[in-house]
């Protein structure tokens, strides 16, 4: 087989550039846009040369300072009074703030390794420009690069916004936590604090947070479970309940489960907790009717571990079956018919056609989401805060309470009385360890990825 020959110029290497290249390429690779600016592309020249001036001065009056006090975190820890012998008085020196420090000292990073990326392609725009001189092809105008920066490049062009969005407001915060996990952040080190390595790990892994963490998790897990099968089950045999044959008004009962979703999720779990309250309405009327001969403490301060964590799990149910209704009802009217007549003709009762023909081809289409709502539950805090508020507490248990899940505990030691900071950073990349990995094994195992 003969290969096709390309039509593409021959590629040049970066020695060949700074070798053979005119004046203007060899200052490119230490100004970045001379060689642009040379053949009048002046909009590219001036934003590559602008944006490395720009870059050289913010790292000569603060980045070279913000990255070196990211290493320390601030030399000074501690309140000091100091005698000033110029004003003849003692004054009182705060310790360095090391949060500021970390945030702009984190930020110096981002803005580093951006300005890497930018030289690297300003490198390979070089090259590009060289081949194009060497070979004598047509080199763009001014006017030809604005003008395909709303035409070819326009993809470019919209992504500039959102990248910058996603850097200020996702990678950096990101970076911020991952860093304070690092270190000994918390109500005792509030301003000054230092580098401590894998402290926090060991504190929350097997040092005095272990007992909180691992229960915590368990719960956390079995929660996550039972609210995805549960919603995702019920949901299932309510969709096939109302598309049944016989059963009229099928949008009518649709739009009433589906007022459940429609109301703000805070607003259903508020009217819940006052309804299960030991005053609420669900007790009065359970007395009223001798059912029971005293109130039942469903999520409050003393109730039982066990009854508060199947109260949650039932009250989620009626927030989270109408999601999997609607789903469900979807697929259903979509369901192949002669499939399921064939079925009938040849025997199968309703529930072998729902075991083998309704049921496989619904969680085939629904795997991914199922995956999606299990994570969501792992981190479902709404339902855990709003609800019960983590009650009951548990005195084993540091922080948290029996019904509180590793997002709410995370609430509790940035927001409690011991301020964790650290901890609360190192239970936020754990969480996203474990929402991780069990999101990747169930999708590759997921029919809908195999078949793909």
């Amino acid at each position: 087989m003969f290969k096709k020959k390309s039509n593409l110029p021959p590629a040049a290497t970066y020695k060949e550039v700074w070798q053979k290249g005119d004046l203007s390429f060899k200052l490119s690779f230490f100004f970045m846009g001379l060689a642009q600016l040379k053949r009048r592309q002046w909009a590219q020249g001036i934003s590559l040369l602008g944006l490395e001036l720009a870059f050289i001065c913010w790292l000569s009056f603060s980045g070279v300072s913000a990255l070196g006090m990211l290493s320390n975190l601030g030399a000074n820890k501690t309140k000091r009074v100091v005698f000033d012998n110029a004003q003849g008085v003692y004054l009182t020196k705060l310790p360095d703030n090391s949060v500021v420090i970390l945030l702009f000292g984190v930020l110096a990073v981002i803005l580093v390794l951006a300005m890497i990326g930018l030289y690297i392609a300003s490198l390979r725009s070089l090259r590009t420009l060289y081949v194009q001189v060497r070979d004598g092809q047509h080199v763009a105008t001014n006017r030809e690069q604005l003008r395909s920066l709303l035409d070819s490049r326009l993809h470019l062009t919209l992504m500039v916004i959102p990248i910058i969005g996603v850097m200020a407001f996702t990678v950096l915060p990101t970076l911020y936590m991952i860093s304070m996990a690092f270190t000994n952040y918390d109500s005792k080190h509030p301003i000054g604090f230092s580098w401590t390595g894998f402290k926090a790990f060991g504190n929350v892994l097997t040092g005095d947070l272990a007992g909180t963490f691992f229960p915590v998790l368990g719960w956390t897990l079995v929660w996550a479970v039972c609210a995805t099968v549960t919603t995702f089950f019920f949901g299932v045999l309510l969709a096939m309940l109302i598309e049944s044959k016989g059963i009229t008004h099928k949008g009518l009962w649709r739009t009433l489960f589906v007022i459940v979703y429609a109301v703000p999720q805070f607003v259903s779990l508020l009217m819940m907790a006052q309804f299960l309250d030991l005053q609420g309405p669900l007790n009065t009327l359970l007395m009223n009717w001798g059912w029971i001969s005293h109130p039942i403490n469903f999520i409050g301060a003393s109730a039982n571990a066990t009854v508060a964590r199947i109260t949650v799990i039932v009250v989620n149910m009626w927030i989270g079956i109408p999601v999997s209704l609607l789903t469900s009802t979807a697929i259903i009217q979509n369901l192949p018919q002669d499939q399921i007549e064939a079925a009938r003709m040849d025997g199968a009762n309703p529930f072998q056609v729902f075991r083998h023909i309704t049921f496989p081809q619904i969680l085939f289409v629904m795997a991914p989401a199922l995956i999606q709502q299990f994570i969501g539950n792992i981190n479902n805090f709404n339902v855990i805060f709003l609800l019960t508020g983590g009650y009951p507490m548990n005195n084993n248990y540091n922080g948290a309470g029996d019904t509180d899940l590793l997002v709410t505990w995370l609430y509790n030691l940035v927001f409690g009385q011991t301020q964790r900071y650290n901890a609360s950073a190192v239970l936020g990349i754990l969480i996203f360890i474990i929402s991780a990995t069990v999101s990747l094994l169930a999708y590759r195992r997921t029919n809908a990825f195999k078949e793909g």
